[in-house]
């Protein structure tokens, strides 16, 4: 059986996400740079429409994985309001100037947690060798590591990814993130025998606003000033039953992996 987390930032999304069949959704805010930490107010309505789980970002700010003890302070409060709001597990990565796990910090976090399910996102695939970084994170007793196999895309590091779905055996399940789409889940699924999938499934819509205001914009990205990123039931619906219908008929890929 596969699973699909979906990545959404708006409560929309998330009713999309379960109405669609997704096992669980990742929340946070601001996709457009990443994902960082969502606000009590959203964690709490999404909490109250939703009945499947939902792991919340913790990530103080968009840019590199390097926190300061002030920024990690930020972190453990919110993972704490966050239990306290009902969330059933957390995303996050931690890493060091060198570019390497930073084990000791993540496994505090991972200790705050409280038994709920930790992921280490996508921090992984700024390492040097994510293979390598892969043993890190089993270290730190997170469950689970989200990957594109430290490239830009799933696609070009679909053979990283298998290697990293074997390496972990059963001490930590490997997640396939970042250009998860219908076009490349069949591949990976066939190629390297991860079961689990994490896709957002959004499309930009035009705001409904009659008047856009010319010469300004609130943000840096200007051309997406009156942009919304929407995900919709039937894509998440498409997603949930490509992966049934395939993972059921895959058998397992890495035993046969050179």
């Amino acid at each position: 059986m596969a699973v699909l987390e979906v990545c959404v930032e708006t409560v929309a999304s998330a009713i999309a996400a379960q109405r669609g069949g997704a096992a669980r959704i990742e929340l946070c805010s601001d996709l457009l740079e990443g994902g960082v930490t969502p606000g009590p107010g959203l964690v709490s309505v999404i909490r109250s429409r939703l009945k499947i789980d939902i792991h919340v970002m913790i990530r103080p700010r968009a840019g590199d994985f390097i926190y300061s003890a002030d920024e990690f302070e930020v972190m453990q409060r919110e993972m704490d309001e966050a239990q306290r709001l009902g969330a059933n597990g957390f995303v996050l990565g931690i890493l060091t100037e060198r570019g390497r796990v930073d084990v000791k910090r993540t496994r505090e976090l991972v200790e705050r947690a409280g038994g709920l399910p930790v992921t280490f996102h996508r921090a992984i695939d700024m390492t040097p060798d994510p293979l390598g970084a892969l043993e890190d994170v089993i270290t730190t007793g997170a469950q689970r590591v989200l990957s594109s196999g430290g490239s830009q895309n799933v696609s070009k590091g679909c053979e990283v990814l298998g290697r990293m779905h074997d390496a972990a055996e059963d001490r930590l399940a490997v997640m396939a993130g970042g250009g998860v789409t219908l076009r490349t889940v069949r591949h990976l699924l066939a190629s390297t025998g991860i079961r689990e999938y994490h896709a957002s499934l959004r499309k930009a819509e035009q705001s409904p606003a009659d008047f856009h205001k010319q010469g300004i914009a609130m943000g840096e990205r200007r051309e997406q000033e009156y942009l919304r990123y929407t995900t919709h039931e039937e894509d998440v619906r498409a997603m949930t039953k490509l992966l049934d219908s395939v993972a059921d008929k895959q058998p397992v890929a890495g035993a046969q992996r050179i």
